[in-house]
């Protein structure tokens, strides 16, 4: 019997970036390494049922099999965008201005937590100032 071979991208905030975090598999289906992105560009984050619609433009480079698997950078007149989608699961979709990618989308079982993990990061601190009455 064959061994099952598990794919489990992370999306993971470290210090002052967001990091796609991917397996060695999948850094070989990406042709790239993970990808860092300061938490300061991200200008949205939502959770999609279904990732493949958000794909758009061409996989170049990367590994793509319509409906299966779509990792790697995408490009297209929009510029480039990078996915990291295995089967039809709920998806994160990050939105940027400013880095090397204007989205980042990534299928995860755990979409609803990662997206309130990084809103609560995106979130400025507020403090209150002591009455000067």
């Amino acid at each position: 019997m064959g061994r099952k071979i598990i794919c489990v991208a992370a999306l993971v905030v470290e210090g002052l970036d967001l990091v796609v975090k991917m397996s060695e598999l999948e850094k070989f289906e990406a042709v790239h390494p993970d990808v860092h992105v300061l938490l300061s560009t991200v200008r949205a984050v939502r959770v999609v049922e279904d990732a493949w619609p958000e794909l758009r433009g061409i996989r170049a480079p990367g590994t793509g099999i319509p409906g299966v698997i779509a990792v790697g950078t995408r490009r297209g007149s929009f510029g480039k965008d990078f996915a990291v989608v295995h089967g039809r699961e709920r998806a994160i979709v990050v939105e940027l201005d400013g880095a090397a990618y204007s989205r980042i989308i990534l299928t995860a079982q755990d979409a609803d937590s990662i997206e309130a993990e990084i809103q609560r990061r995106l979130m400025p601190t507020t403090s209150v100032l002591p009455s000067t009455t």
